[in-house]
């Protein structure tokens, strides 16, 4: 029986073949970047979009085939048929996407894949209802078994492949060569043997209603089914995006049409049910940021480069960093632009807080080479007047030791109040405690001396405590220093007032105690100071602003 089944029902069999092999590759490249459930679900829905374009592409190949009769199609064996190209294709794409699936273990994948295959297209011949018994010639029907494994093992090492779009194009039209190719070869084994008195046959629905229906099923689902890979794709792009702390937003051009990440509505302080504006940022600078953004905004719409900013927000007191870039069309239209959010508070304030820093360890240093200076200064005076008034070298020695160690103690201190202040009594009691404890007496009330006042008062004390030790009340042990201070007007008033020591009179000439005491009340720190030598005990009053 003559039977003809070359016409345009094959060019859309290959088309559709073609499509659901791109479509399946596309897909299946998919499941590289996904783990555990979700790559299951897309080697499934790629296995789906393959076996749905095979089976097509079959029954849309066998729609056109032209015998001498009326041909119809059984629903029931035709739903099987679709089964036997989705399962089997599912099955093998399973296996393909193990991480394990070496080329050689892709065989038995394979074998069933193309069985699935050859089986659907026999089972689909089966469905035909015609005036005619259906027969095949053996050796067609091996070889169309061998392209059909042939194809599908082609189609498991094409999707294993980690290649560009070039590749994946040019796999997708081997691959629906190789199985329009398998179809045809099965077509070509087929004999029809007529039946002689058969009454007509009826039931089934038309070829072109069937291409039709079919075409449009198929093609919409594979289209659906890239969507749903773009969505899929661009949803995990967003939220590995928002979880690195970054927002993301779109506008489309001209500005009328915004979307925002959720991590950017978050940094933007943007309820995620509000309805976003055209100039969401704008509408949140300051007066004087908003003419600076704007031009910015030109510069990049117009294509002159990347819109790069920093911001603060007045109302949250914030600070973004805003990227965005010009998107254009295949044509060199602007139709978008895209681009990054970012909250650079932290990083604002360590850089705030850094300068801060390099502001004050510059102040310390400053401070601390003035500190250096007065220090040595003190220590050469100290040097030249303790040389001056000392007649050999032993005795100098041991005078300028005392008053080195006086002075260490009075800037230890200072350390341990961190250079601010220290306390009055603290000061005297230090430098008083090598004696008697009912020798000394002190009453007054907490007072806290600068630094400057400190190292000052502190020598001060010193030569006061040394000459009492040497020549007045703390020389024996019936004497007695009792010193006694307060504060009037925001001036230290204090007395120092030695007796039961032994009988005292002037001294000949000025010594280093004098010399000391003048240059560093009456000049230093400003304030005033008098000694009085009575002969029961030699006296010192003090002024000194605080």
């Amino acid at each position: 029986m003559h039977h003809l089944h070359v016409n345009p029902f094959t060019v859309l069999s290959l088309a559709i073949a073609i499509l659901g092999a791109w479509t399946a590759l596309d897909l299946f490249n998919r499941t590289r970047s996904q783990i555990g459930a979700t790559r299951l679900r897309w080697l499934g829905v790629s296995a789906l979009a393959l076996g749905v374009s095979i089976w097509s592409m079959h029954f849309i190949a066998i729609l056109g085939f032209e015998g001498e009769g009326p041909v119809f199609y059984d629903p029931g064996l035709t739903l099987v048929s679709f089964l036997l190209a989705t399962a089997g294709t599912a099955a093998a794409f399973l296996t393909a996407g193990t991480a394990q699936a070496s080329p050689l273990r892709l065989a038995p994948a394979a074998l069933l894949m193309g069985g699935s295959i050859v089986a659907m297209h026999y089972v689909g011949m089966a469905a035909m209802r015609m005036n005619a018994v259906l027969s095949y010639q053996p050796a067609l029907v091996a070889l169309s078994v061998i392209v059909a494994i042939a194809a599908a093992y082609a189609a498991l090492i094409a999707a294993r492949q980690e290649r560009g779009l070039a590749w994946r194009a040019v796999a997708a039209v081997i691959l629906g060569l190789a199985i329009v190719s398998m179809h045809h070869i099965g077509m070509a084994a087929l004999i029809l043997t007529p039946i002689a008195d058969a009454g007509p046959v009826e039931g089934g629905a038309s070829p072109v209603v069937l291409a039709v229906a079919v075409t449009t099923g198929a093609v919409t689902l594979l289209f659906l089914a890239l969507g749903a890979s773009i969505v899929d794709q661009r949803a995990n792009v967003l939220a590995a995006v928002d979880a690195g702390g970054v927002g993301f937003w779109e506008a489309t051009l001209p500005m009328k049409t915004t979307m925002m990440s959720g991590r950017a509505r978050e940094i933007l302080s943007i309820d995620p049910s509000c309805r976003l504006g055209p100039s969401e940022v704008g509408d949140r600078l300051s007066p004087e940021d908003l003419p600076l953004h704007r031009q910015a905004l030109e510069r990049a719409l117009a294509g002159e480069g990347e819109y790069d900013q920093e911001w603060r927000l007045p109302a949250s007191g914030r600070w973004i960093h805003l990227r965005g870039r010009l998107i254009r069309s295949r044509s060199g239209r602007p139709i978008k632009m895209s681009g990054v959010i970012t909250d650079i508070t932290d990083r604002r304030e360590a850089f705030a807080a850094l300068a801060d820093s390099e502001r004050l360890q510059r102040l310390l240093i400053n401070e601390l080479n003035h500190r250096v200076k007065n220090t040595l200064a003190t220590v050469q005076s100290i040097a030249h007047q303790t040389a001056r008034r000392t007649p050999d070298v032993a005795t100098f020695t041991a005078l300028f030791e005392a008053r080195l160690v006086a002075l260490s103690n009075t800037q230890n201190l200072l350390t341990a109040a961190n250079w601010e202040h220290v306390d009055l009594r603290a000061m005297l009691a230090q430098e008083l405690a090598p004696y008697a404890e009912e020798q000394v007496r002190l009453t007054g009330p907490a007072v806290d001396l600068n630094a400057q006042q400190t190292l000052g008062m502190g020598m001060v004390f010193h030569e006061l405590a040394v000459n009492a030790a040497k020549y007045g009340a703390l020389s024996n042990a019936s004497g007695c220093v009792r010193i006694d201070w307060s504060v009037a007007e925001g001036h230290l008033l204090l007395d120092w007032v030695e007796s039961g020591g032994p009988t005292v009179s002037p001294p000949q000439r000025k010594g280093f105690g004098s010399v000391l005491i003048d240059s560093t009340i009456n000049r230093s720190l400003h304030g005033s100071a008098v000694m009085t030598y009575d002969p029961e005990g030699a006296s010192f009053s003090l002024r000194l602003p605080l």
